[in-house]
């Protein structure tokens, strides 16, 4: 049986709750305080999910404290993660890991030099939906995979997001914001990218917000909003990819991956449930696939817990840095490639993350 870990949580926004909640269904970890430079929204979250208020200081100064989840925004990943490693702790991260490849470096570099793990959401993969179709893909159901398509298109988040600026500024945009959720999802089920090749751009170089909170506001674009591309793995796939803030309705599919054998329809990365269809010669139709694993329910916090497994253990952690660095370099790549007008080599490389073991008891991991 694994020992708890306790973990602080620095950065009490929106997705802070779902991280709070599904931390409470995990055996491994325990969330012991938060804090955030709006003290208020720490001491809200405190009290709603009965935990201490502190400061970061003083979090991160707690000696009982191994993990530090910081929910911090994307520009401030970087700075965030690397106060927590000087002050000896393992650090899981909201995606994007940093917002540029030298502040991604330098946070893996202190980490190694410190003993340190560090990790990045997102951790959806380790959900049904995903896993079940990482099953499918490995027992060859579909034979060798040789292409596919990972959409994610909407037309923005100024109409509910209560804060929706920093998506249109340096860090943000679609392939940042939502990118991660898709990329990883395919390193997941496909292993590490070779090379991109992308053409981007944006409809507007200001946005009007119309949500609660921000309505009224212009919002300069900084970012590109439309970024479309292709995906060649080490292994061979080619993978069409689209990410836009453009698109006010699309009728396709998630994700969708065809092989020398059959074609694997791969539900929405940003959740750990939805439909796994599976079409092979011979069929008449796509046919729906049960879950072969667990965590069907909103489960953030995962790779969090999956890090305290990790710590314990000595096993990698699947969310891990190297592949979290990975992701935000084929990311960056994607405008790199638009610019210039070139393919653009990937230059890191990760390690296909583990898939989980079946039928693993609820609120656990693999030790």
């Amino acid at each position: 049986m694994a020992e708890t870990i306790n973990a602080g949580i620095i950065g009490c926004g929106n997705i802070s709750q779902a991280y709070f909640n599904a931390a409470k269904k995990l055996n491994v970890l325990n969330i012991k305080c938060c804090a955030d430079i709006n003290e208020s929204a720490a001491k809200t979250k405190a009290e709603e999910n009965g935990i201490d208020a502190v400061t970061i200081d003083t979090l991160l100064a707690d000696p009982d404290i191994q993990i530090v989840i910081n929910l911090t925004n994307p520009q401030a990943h970087a700075e965030v993660n690397t106060r927590a490693l000087k002050a000896g702790k393992h650090v899981h991260c909201e995606k994007p890991f940093a917002v540029n490849r030298e502040d991604g470096k330098a946070v893996l570099k202190l980490a190694k030099e410190s003993g340190l793990l560090t990790g990045c959401a997102p951790d959806t993969f380790f959900g049904a939906g995903l896993q079940t179709c990482r099953k499918v893909i490995d027992d060859g159901w579909i034979g060798k995979p040789v292409a596919g398509t990972a959409v994610m298109c909407c037309p923005g988040h100024e109409s509910w997001h209560p804060n929706p600026g920093f998506y249109y500024l340096k860090g943000g945009g679609p392939m940042l914001d939502m990118g991660p959720y898709y990329i990883t999802a395919l390193i997941h089920l496909l292993g590490p990218v070779k090379r991109v090749a992308a053409i981007c751009g944006k409809k507007a170089d200001e946005r009007l917000a119309t949500s609660e909170g921000a309505n009224g506001q212009i919002l300069p674009v900084e970012i590109n909003t439309h970024v479309a591309g292709t995906l060649e793995f080490h292994s061979g796939a080619i993978i069409t990819v689209i990410t836009s803030f453009d698109v006010w309705r699309h009728s396709c599919h998630p994700i969708e991956i065809h092989g020398t054998n059959g074609s694997l329809k791969v539900p929405d990365p940003n959740c750990f449930d939805g439909t796994v269809s599976l079409f092979r010669a011979g069929m008449d139709d796509w046919q729906n696939i049960p879950y072969s694993h667990g965590y069907s329910e909103n489960m953030r916090s995962i790779g969090a817990a999956d890090m305290a497994y990790a710590i314990q253990s000595g096993r990698p952690n699947r969310c891990s840095g190297q592949m979290a660095y990975h992701v935000l370099d084929v990311m960056l790549a994607f405008d790199e490639s638009s610019e210039s007008g070139k393919h653009i080599e990937i230059e890191s490389t990760c390690t296909q993350p583990a898939a989980l073991p079946m039928d693993l008891p609820a609120g656990s991991l693999d030790f």
